[in-house]
């Protein structure tokens, strides 16, 4: 059934605002999937943050205007679908890569990162890389690290003051020295 003008008219808008405050967006293409596979992987984009979307690609281009993933959606070819997030690039990434290894059916065309057009490569390599968490606590720790070896180095010598006059007791050192 053919699109009627207004229909059309809507879907690109109700697009544009969706992509309008989206940063990152990751472009396949699919052959044969199954609604099964179709709503799992919607299953695995929503787990990540983010939204999916099949295209029609001259519709899909309309919409881009204006917006940071519009050199990802114009020209498209083909079956196309995008996810796409304004929350972190990789956990999305991720998210569909690791579904995609199950699902042969869909492949990447392309990916938009805060602007920057990205390979299928890219997209995998995206996927690779440590999510912000990740990042987050690898950075407090190297900040928290000094100053954990500080209070180990400050508490050694006490310790080691206390070893010693533990084993001066354990010995008798101490004791008859202390007539006068």
């Amino acid at each position: 059934m053919a699109l009627t003008r207004a229909k059309k008219t809507e879907k690109v808008q109700q697009l544009a605002s969706e992509l309008e405050g989206s940063t990152t967006a990751i472009i396949g293409t699919f052959a044969k999937l199954t609604v099964a596979q179709d709503f799992e992987l919607r299953k695995v984009v929503r787990g990540a943050g983010g939204r999916y979307r099949v295209l029609k690609n001259k519709l899909a281009a309309r919409a881009a205007q204006g917006t940071r993933i519009e050199a990802a959606l114009q020209g498209l070819k083909g079956v196309s679908s995008v996810a796409y997030t304004s929350g972190d690039p990789v956990a999305l990434a991720k998210a569909v890569e690791g579904w995609v290894k199950d699902n042969a059916e869909f492949t990447f065309k392309l990916g938009i990162v805060d602007g920057e057009v990205i390979t299928a490569d890219g997209v995998k390599q995206l996927a690779t890389m440590p999510g912000k968490e990740e990042i987050f606590s690898k950075l407090l720790f190297l900040i928290n690290a000094p100053a954990q070896r500080l209070v180990t180095v400050l508490n050694a010598t006490g310790r080691d003051l206390a070893v010693v006059v533990n084993q001066g007791v354990k010995e008798n050192k101490f004791a008859g020295a202390a007539s006068a």
